[in-house]
């Protein structure tokens, strides 16, 4: 009879602190599923804003064209009387 309680006074708190745990460790997982997505997801916009600031540089370029452009039209028309 003893042993009983002794089996229950044991056994059935570890019983239960498994049940207990078991949604913990499954959101632990979830959790580290999302944080691996998450570093993919940060290395993808790191590479965007790497060519993000390519881009604003290459347009500021082409601005700088363009401004060029018109000065040389401006040229040609008032040469021309235009």
């Amino acid at each position: 009879m003893v042993v009983w309680i002794v089996v229950a006074l044991v056994v059935v708190p570890f019983v239960l602190l498994g049940l207990a745990a078991r949604p913990v460790l499954t959101s632990v997982r979830r959790l580290r599923r999302a944080a691996v997505a998450l570093q993919r997801h940060a290395g993808a916009a790191a590479e965007l804003q790497t060519t993000a600031a390519a881009l604003q540089v290459r347009a500021g370029e082409l601005q700088a064209r363009a401004a060029n452009a018109q000065q040389q039209i401006a040229a040609i028309r008032s040469r021309r009387g235009g």
